[in-house]
């Protein structure tokens, strides 16, 4: 009899193990863009249209204006930026103040948004609603504002009113971070909102242009600032600055020297990466000090990201005819793919099943 039971419970477990195991191998792909890389690429800055590029994981298959070929139309001027929320991605969309919102899988248009939206910049989640920058007028420096966006029925809900210049934005369950580059001026700032009232907790002062925010694997906050440039009249240093999210403090700042304008800050594990003088820069997130060296050398980017080990950066070449994505791997140091993709290159997303961005 104890025979006959261990043998039941052995085949049961068996029955369970082969039915989860069918349900993986049987799991249907959600759309012809999952798992590949996406590039949005901006296009010509006064006419045409941006697009946004799919590559394939194995960077076999290459797709421009992915778009289009599943709507239609055109996306519409300056592709600025990519955001996604579960199984949606929203295409920002500059110079036409829209937001394409697209099934991120099948690419497959779901809603245009048009109305609430002034110079739109960047996109975040957060407590159920979405957050997107806006610029407002560039001749006005009171007007910009936080575009509070309805998840369900993709309309502009509310504005929240926030200091000059709002770019990159990040968020967690409960606040929302908006760094404050300037628009066509300059600032220093972050904005800290309160995602369960929509209204400016606080704002923070870091070093002058804050161009990229980031994660690092203990949910620490960390925030690039490039510094002032010499043709402002006033060069001033970067920054790198980390805010802990339980106090929203500022709670440990690197400074560079005043010639030294660092850009596209990126994160893997507990290494925080930066792009600077034709390098990319290496720093443990616990260190006491910024690396003088460059980690990769020789090397100059549109817009940078690292994932899974390897940098994938864009050139943009003459800004005109079609960039490239180039990829290295973060071990050997070496360039691996040169891929053609679009006109200006932009932003670089990794579109997989079950990933948030």
């Amino acid at each position: 009899m104890k025979q006959l039971l261990v043998s039941t419970l052995v085949l049961g477990v068996l029955a369970v193990s082969c039915t989860k195991d069918d349900e993986v191998v049987s799991k249907e792909p959600l759309g012809a863009y999952e798992n590949g890389i996406l590039v949005s690429n901006e296009g010509p800055f006064n006419n045409g249209t941006g697009t946004v590029s799919f590559i394939s994981e194995d960077y076999t298959l290459v797709e421009d204006a992915i778009y289009k070929q599943e709507n239609n139309e055109d996306l519409g001027n300056i592709v600025q930026s990519i955001g996604f929320n579960e199984d949606t991605a929203y295409i920002i969309v500059n110079n036409s103040n829209t937001i394409k919102v697209v099934n991120r899988y099948t690419f497959i248009a779901k809603a245009t948004i048009s109305e609430g939206l002034d110079n739109p910049r960047f996109f975040a989640v957060s407590n159920g609603k979405g957050y997107v920058t806006n610029w407002g007028d560039t001749a006005d420096d009171t007007d910009d504002y936080v575009a509070v966006i309805d998840l369900t029925t993709y309309t502009v809900t509310e504005k929240i009113a926030v200091v000059l210049g709002p770019e990159a934005i990040l968020a967690n369950d409960n606040f929302v971070y908006v760094a404050h580059e300037g628009a066509w001026g300059q600032n220093n700032k972050v904005s800290v909102i309160d995602a369960a009232t929509d209204e400016v907790l606080k704002t923070l002062t870091v070093g002058d242009f804050p161009n990229s925010m980031q994660w690092d694997a203990a949910g620490g906050l960390w925030v690039l600032s490039g510094g002032a440039p010499s043709y402002t009249g006033t060069e001033t240093m970067g920054t790198l600055s980390k805010i802990d999210v339980a106090t929203n403090t500022i709670v440990k700042t690197f400074d560079f020297t005043d010639t030294q304008h660092p850009g596209a800050l990126s994160v893997e594990g507990n290494v925080l990466y930066y792009a600077m003088d034709n390098g990319v820069y290496a720093v443990q997130n616990n260190a006491d000090t910024l690396p003088v060296d460059a980690y990769i050398g020789e090397v100059s980017f549109y817009a940078m990201t690292i994932a899974e080990g390897k940098l994938y950066g864009t050139d943009a070449k003459d800004y005109a005819s079609k960039g490239d994505l180039l990829i290295y791997d973060l071990a050997s140091k070496e360039k691996t793919n040169t891929i053609a993709v679009g006109i200006i290159p932009g932003g670089i997303y990794f579109n997989r099943r079950a990933i948030a961005q």
